[in-house]
């Protein structure tokens, strides 16, 4: 088993929850991200950086998954793809998305791209709460524990 991490726009308390988990599960763990960032010393921790651009992240993830593998992401297609190869997806709220329910939540993604390029849904997502961050914590333990 090995977490992969689309490290992007993942925020920096989840990474955090990441960080401990790997070390206490001893799993490793593999930020992918086209930017620097800093993460803590251990033989278990990762960062891999990619170059700039469209779905290099993503990509760079998509062939390297193993079945039985995590992935987080909040990139719906990312999780479309990789859960075709029996890997298991958590959003960093915590949804934890699966083959029963991804296409909903692609066709969700789809129609409300349609809705911002017309104009007629502006923003994005709110700040992450403590409530998302202990749903992460709660689904991740739980897909920890499953494949332990």
């Amino acid at each position: 088993m090995h977490i992969w991490v689309d490290a992007d726009a993942c925020p920096n308390p989840i990474k955090e929850i990441l960080f401990r988990a790997a070390k206490r599960c001893e799993i490793p763990l593999t930020l992918v991200a086209n930017h620097q960032l800093n993460i803590p010393p251990s033989p278990l921790i990762k960062f891999q950086r990619v170059e700039s651009g469209f779905d290099v992240a993503d990509n760079y993830i998509a062939q390297r998954v193993s079945p039985g593998d995590i992935v987080v992401t909040q990139d719906i297609p990312l999780a479309a793809e990789v859960i075709e190869k029996d890997t298991e997806v958590i959003s960093p709220r915590g949804m934890h998305f699966t083959k029963a329910n991804i296409r909903q939540r692609l066709a969700m993604r789809n129609l409300m791209e349609e809705l911002r390029n017309i104009g007629e849904v502006s923003g994005g997502p709110p700040t992450l709460s403590n409530t998302d961050r202990q749903q992460f914590a709660n689904v991740l333990d739980r897909l920890l524990a499953k494949n332990s």
